[in-house]
């Protein structure tokens, strides 16, 4: 013990400066110095700079609690360098956003907004097919980012977002999903170039609340056919809690030896792959495009093959994933900048901010729906596209450091107080805000029923949605997949019927047949569309789930249950009339609590009465035909 107070004594006189000049005003700390390491005291002397000398005023005589202090300083250590410029440059940004706050000051004082360019697809049409082929062969090229830091516990659920399932009728959850969609655009890709053995990475930013479940999901799950060589974990650390309009640090009420954290929200997945050396590496591998999308948009990936053609075709170094937007929607709206010294920049704009925007820029109406009967905003998704190369320069001038905003509940008008800490946030969508104007940002438009339905609110708040707006629920979300896929399956000539209107856990929602199919069957239009033939119907009451890769709908009519599963190597026709009784879809209350959480956010479950299953495991041609 003496010999590493004599090294942390060595390191307070290295200083070249006596520790009482700098400590004076905080003799608490003085006394405590002979305990600290050379960094240590370097740590210290910031915060005192900073203003932040109120965190060691109960510290106690040097001997008691010392293990305490230093673990005080292991935590300053890790905020520190988990933050673009340290502890200091978030103190130094927190004064100023807390100071403009409380002055009610306008983030986009001096800013125009305007319609910016971009590509608005229509479903099926020659142009979407032939942006998919793009693609899906520019996916060999790629890389993917999924931010889950996220518990579901906004939506009723105490687990990880990623292990809910997408779809009760086959129970694969998002993470599964996701993982099978990128090996299949793998698989896709590398065909289209004859043989290739490229592997697609695929990062994860996980958080405490996320990191141990996630590695435990994939491991359990044998990353669910990925080579785990593929996988990366990254992890955000949280950032301090800001206790007053001065920045001064919050103490966690429960230990004074522990500053109070809180998420510092999604936008740290840039300078996490800037500091991991990740970009750098996927660069040297010949990668192109890093994609970023977020936990629980289950028809994500029917957008991204035609999203990352357009990125390709047009030459875009940012794309964001829109759909069409009803004015004072929700949700933020794509909207180009210009400001009165000229600078101009492509970004979202919450929707709460972009009606008081357009009216005070000479919009009297503010956002209004134009004459397609949506907003001329599109709305933002928060699915991006980088182009890696512009990517990574601009990450080596900012650090991946995004423009960060603070929310903080005051106590009152006067603005004085707050009723309980706050903190800096970011959001990975507000990247391009740094962007030199040189910068080709646009974005690309889909229909809402092919590319987005996130589940994020739990029944009650779901219910209290007014009419007409989504519910982005777990019972929205997954009736908008069988949505989507039946209307994909009318699209490629089959006769599906229409959906009948039922009530979820106070929420209406439309129930299409339940069919749902494996990423390999599917992933592009052109896919389905060489798989179905013939005049094929499924009635309303049907449940269809197409497990492999060559199986052909040729006049099937189905009335009924029926799973096909099959082997590469296989190839099947599935043909004639299927009826039987099927699956019924019982009502469950979200209270119910002899129910599993996730069957309870969903408001119903699925009672397998009976059903026709089909596997073929053996290689040739085959034909169900009952």
């Amino acid at each position: 013990m003496a010999s590493g107070v004599h090294a942390a004594a060595e390191g307070v006189a290295a200083l070249g400066i006596s520790a009482a000049e700098w400590a004076e005003p905080c003799p608490a700390l003085r006394r405590n110095l002979r305990l600290l390491s050379h960094d240590q005291v370097e740590l210290a002397r910031m915060l005192l700079n900073e203003g932040q000398g109120h965190l060691f005023e109960h510290w106690p005589e040097p001997g008691v609690d010392d293990d305490k202090k230093k673990s005080f300083f292991d935590q300053v250590c890790r905020l520190n360098s988990s933050y673009p410029g340290g502890l200091a440059a978030y103190i130094q940004n927190a004064k100023k956003l807390l100071a403009d706050s409380k002055a009610g000051q306008n983030p986009y004082d001096g800013f125009t907004p305007s319609v910016p360019s971009g590509e608005a697809l229509t479903f099926g049409d020659d142009n979407f097919v032939s942006l998919e082929a793009a693609g899906v062969k520019e996916a060999r090229n790629a890389a993917f980012v999924l931010v889950a830091g996220g518990l579901g516990e906004r939506l009723g659920y105490k687990g990880i977002k990623v292990a809910l399932p997408r779809e009760t009728t086959t129970g694969k959850c998002f993470l599964q999903h996701y993982i099978e969609s990128i090996l299949s655009l793998q698989e896709a890709s590398c065909k289209m170039e004859g043989e290739c053995h490229t592997k697609i990475p695929f990062a994860i930013m996980t958080s405490d609340d996320t990191n141990a479940l996630t590695i435990k999901l994939l491991e359990s799950n044998s990353y669910f056919g990925m080579e785990p060589s593929q996988v990366k974990i990254l992890k955000q650390e949280k950032v301090a809690c800001l206790a007053d309009n001065d920045a001064r640090l919050a103490l966690d009420p429960n230990d004074k030896y522990k500053i109070q954290t809180k998420p510092h929200g999604h936008g740290d997945v840039h300078s996490l792959l800037y500091s991991s050396g990740l970009l750098e590496q996927w660069k040297s591998t010949g990668r192109r495009w890093v994609l970023f999308f977020q936990d629980t948009n289950g028809l994500l990936f029917n957008a991204i093959p035609s999203a990352l053609g357009v990125s390709a075709t047009k030459g875009y170094n940012v794309n964001s994933l829109a759909v069409p937007r009803k004015a004072k929607e929700a949700i933020g709206g794509i909207t180009k900048l210009t400001h009165v010294d000229g600078r101009t920049m492509v970004i979202n704009v919450e929707y709460n901010q972009l009606d008081p925007l357009l009216r005070a820029t000479g919009h009297p109406d503010g956002d209004a729906n134009c004459e397609t009967g949506y907003s001329p905003y599109p709305g933002n998704i928060n699915q991006l596209i980088l182009e890696l190369g512009p990517y990574i320069e601009e990450l080596k001038k900012t650090h991946g450091a995004i423009s960060e905003f603070v929310n903080p509940k005051y106590t009152d008008s006067t603005k004085t107080a707050f009723k309980s800490s706050t903190r800096l946030e970011c959001m990975m969508q507000d990247y391009p805000k740094t962007l030199p104007p040189t910068a080709k940002v646009g974005f690309t438009v889909m229909d809402t029923w092919l590319a987005y339905a996130p589940v994020k609110n739990n029944p009650e708040d779901a219910a209290k949605v007014p009419k007409g707006n989504p519910f982005h629920s777990a019972t929205s979300g997954e009736m908008a997949i069988y949505r989507a896929n039946s209307l994909i399956l009318r699209k490629a000539g089959a006769q599906i019927s229409d959906p009948v209107v039922s009530t979820f856990n106070g929420q209406e929602v439309e129930v299409w047949p339940r069919v749902t199919w494996s990423p390999r069957w599917g992933l592009m239009f052109k896919d389905v569309k060489r798989k179905v033939h013939g005049n094929s119907s499924i009635s309303q009451r049907s449940f269809l789930v197409i497990n492999g890769q060559n199986i052909v709908i040729d006049g099937l009519s189905l009335d009924g249950a029926l799973i096909a599963n099959s082997v590469d190597e296989a190839e099947v026709k599935v043909t004639g009339h299927v009826e039987n009784k099927g699956w019924t879809i019982r009502h469950v209350d979200h209270r119910d609590t002899s129910e599993k959480e996730e069957t309870r956010i969903r408001g119903f479950k699925f009672e397998k009465v009976e059903q026709l299953e089909v596997n073929y495991t053996e290689p040739g041609k085959h034909c169900l035909s009952p």
